[in-house]
């Protein structure tokens, strides 16, 4: 028997006898640029002068491109597949540019102005209309209102989310849930209003730093209810049982075993929290009143704050650059304190998570 007719050829294996065509990994990136360079002459040639324009047309064509191209080669499942990736992507990058243009229009036009200067010195001798002055009346502010706000608010809220974890059972516990939904919706003029009407209004005390944190407390509650109800959730409930079966009390559970195991969380929630309230000015336009100069005691007279003093500063802009550059200057630092809140709670609740390996 000739031995080429007993040879015979290796069979493929089954994944790829039954696997179609497959479009390369770069079609993706490839089609973007097309899509970007379509759209770019389709708004030259019909005098599209808005980029907004240009963007929305390039992510149009990107996902019709994709399924036309997708379904051609790869078949029409696969094609859906891909035109819902590429709309995830598509809804990403469109939630992405105005957050990086934002940024980088702040930091362009705060740092005009922000030095060393412009962080120790206050308002107190300079008109709006005159370069000059700083912030450092409306950042201490700021510090104090916001963190009396925060001694006020995180006890409350911490305890209440105890409650509705641990021991809330029957309509009490549904009324208080009830409650702290209303809250988590109210507006901050409303919280202001209401602190109007009973700390200056009927006990007629004023204008101050701690009025204003009592209105920041009220917006600041419900988050921190919120979120350290959703950590507690998540602690297992063997833990629980293991520290109860062994004798230990649930108060003391509660404290050495359960706070412990969500802190993280708990602190993240915190930390959220105090960035949400951190840039309100209705309740401190309200009741802080604002003013031009250093008022270190939060408990008596006006006192300033950064958001405030944004607004101040902008409102008074016309026909003077110096007040449009210390209002972006303001933004600038106000973004940086929240983004520095941020990244505090992202390394403490990864310091303090449960330790995985042995």
């Amino acid at each position: 028997m000739n031995q080429s007719a007993t040879t015979r050829r290796p069979e493929q294996p089954v994944s790829s006898r039954i696997q179609g065509a497959t479009l390369p990994r770069w079609t993706p990136w490839a089609l973007a640029g097309a899509s970007v360079a379509l759209s770019v002459g389709v708004g030259l040639l019909f005098d599209l002068h808005s980029r907004v324009q240009w963007g929305l047309l390039a992510a149009l064509l990107f996902v019709l491109l994709t399924y036309g191209v997708a379904a051609r080669v790869e078949g029409r499942r696969q094609a859906r597949d891909r035109v819902a990736t590429s709309v995830v992507w598509v809804a990403f990058v469109l939630a992405v540019i105005p957050l990086a243009s934002l940024i980088w229009e702040t930091v362009k036009r705060g740092v005009t102005v922000l030095d060393g200067y412009f962080l120790s010195h206050s308002m107190g001798v300079v008109a709006d209309t005159e370069p000059g002055g700083g912030i450092y009346h409306a950042l201490i502010g700021t510090l104090e209102q916001v963190g009396i706000a925060t001694l006020v608010a995180v006890p409350i809220g911490v305890l209440t989310a105890i409650y509705l974890v641990e021991y809330g059972r029957g309509k009490l516990a549904a009324a208080v849930t009830f409650f702290v939904d209303v809250m988590t919706g109210i507006p901050s003029i409303v919280a202001g209003l209401f602190v109007l009407s009973f700390w200056i209004l009927i006990l007629d005390l004023g204008p101050s730093g701690f009025a204003g944190s009592l209105a920041l407390a009220i917006l600041m509650m419900p988050v921190v209810v919120r979120s350290t109800e959703e950590m507690l959730k998540l602690v297992p409930n063997e833990l629980r049982e293991a520290s109860l079966a062994l004798g230990v009390p649930k108060w003391r559970t509660i404290l050495k075993v359960v706070l412990p195991t969500s802190i993280g969380g708990i602190t993240t929630g915190v930390m959220l929290a105090v960035a949400r309230i951190t840039g309100e000015t209705a309740p401190v336009l309200l009741l802080v009143w604002g003013t031009n100069f250093i008022n270190n005691n939060p408990f008596e007279g006006a006192q300033a704050s950064l958001p405030l003093y944004i607004y101040q500063q902008y409102a008074n802009s016309a026909g003077s650059g110096a007040a449009y550059d210390r209002a972006w200057a303001a933004a600038l630092t106000l973004i940086a304190f929240v983004m520095i809140l941020n990244l505090v709670a992202r390394g403490i609740a990864r310091w303090k998570a449960p330790k995985t390996g042995r």
